[in-house]
């Protein structure tokens, strides 16, 4: 698995309990995405949304926190979803 995803993955567990959440959180656990390119181009509207939103949230704490490697990996799928 990507290890941009890995980092997603952690991500979405912290929302698991929103049942899109899971649902998106499902998809990376049940599917070998060989990129994050892969995995965008299988999210439905819905998906996209949720996730978009969850990202920026996300990307947002990992700067106050200063943790960059986490700002960039999470960054590279948020930018895959507002193209």
């Amino acid at each position: 698995m990507d290890h941009t995803l890995d980092y997603l993955r952690e991500s979405l567990s912290n929302y698991i309990e929103n049942d899109l959440c899971q649902q998106i959180y499902e998809k990376v656990e049940s599917r070998n995405y060989s990129s994050e390119e892969e995995f965008v181009r299988d999210l439905d509207d819905d998906e996209m949304s949720y996730l978009n939103a969850m990202l920026e949230r996300e990307i947002n704490y990992a700067k106050n926190v200063q943790n960059d490697s986490r700002v960039k990996e999470l960054n590279e799928v948020y930018e895959l979803l507002v193209l």
